[in-house]
């Protein structure tokens, strides 16, 4: 298998690498075409840009890049000590483009109501893979999410456990019901998804954090909620919701999302419910 079959690998169980491609060289260096190497999550290799020192520097600007998941640019300097040290007779530079290799997004619509079904189309458009998981037949289906992965029906408290959720996920619950909604949002805090997203009002999300606090749950499991969904443009017909909600997947996707007080309203409460929670057994 080659890196470029390796890398639609990948892509398709979800996984992360980068990939390395040596674009500019200057003086003696191990390699002088454009060469390539693939790096995995746990620093294993796939591929060679030459050995020695220099393979080693790349495969840790590489382990950088997969956590910001941002590309970068690098020159990587060959001394002449390093240079004997690799069989070469005098040292050079190098410059190494690394590239981070992601898989499609995937966006986990717990809930196929009208809200469900407007996200899923805008989603779909900007390359997120949406699934959708409702306990009724008559909600999740192909016919109402014509382009989604996978379309379960199953009791709410069972529908994440039919999904592979990664790092890579994005959870949004959109239930009919609060219930429902404390039901998955506490499955869901379980998982290792990048945002769990809550509609509603902010009485009905008050509740429900209040619930699950009651319960036992520690307020550091809520430090991926956002509640309520979605960027303040005024929205308000579902079509304009779904614009909202996935513009803030987008941002927080591209890394240049930051909390507004919207967003940060769940963690407020929180705190709010832990101070009055130290007053009481003062």
């Amino acid at each position: 298998m080659d890196i470029f079959e390796e890398i639609v690998r990948l892509r398709r169980e979800g996984s992360k690498a980068a990939l390395a491609t040596v674009v500019k060289w200057l003086g003696s260096t191990p390699r002088r075409d454009n060469a390539k190497m693939l790096v995995f999550e746990d620093g294993s290799t796939m591929g060679s840009i030459g050995g020695g020192s220099t393979e080693a520097e790349v495969v840790e600007e590489a382990c950088r890049v997969l956590k910001t998941e941002k590309a970068s640019l690098t020159k990587f300097t060959l001394t002449q000590e390093e240079a004997a040290a690799d069989g070469l007779i005098c040292g050079g530079t190098v410059e190494v483009f690394v590239e981070p290799i992601l898989p499609d997004p995937s966006l986990l619509l717990m809930g196929g109501g009208h809200l469900a079904q407007a996200i899923a189309e805008t989603a779909q458009e900007v390359e997120f893979k949406v699934s959708v998981a409702d306990d009724r037949a008559s909600f999740a289906n192909r016919e109402r999410f014509p382009g989604a992965q996978k379309t379960i029906v199953a009791p709410f408290e069972e529908g994440l456990d039919s999904m592979n959720v990664t790092e890579n996920s994005f959870i949004l619950i959109v239930t009919r019901g609060h219930g429902y909604d404390q039901v998955v949002l506490e499955k869901a805090i379980q998982t290792p998804a990048r945002y769990i997203g809550l509609v509603g009002s902010r009485r009905k999300i008050r509740i429900i954090l209040k619930n699950l606090l009651e319960k036992g749950v520690p307020p550091e499991a809520f430090s991926r909620l956002y509640a309520p969904i979605g960027l303040e443009i005024g929205s308000e017909t579902p079509q304009e919701i779904a614009v909202s909600v996935v513009a803030e997947l987008i941002a927080l996707r591209k890394g240049v999302h930051q909390r507004s007080k919207k967003q940060l309203f769940a963690m407020k409460l929180i705190e709010e419910y832990g101070s009055q929670d130290q007053a009481e057994a003062r």
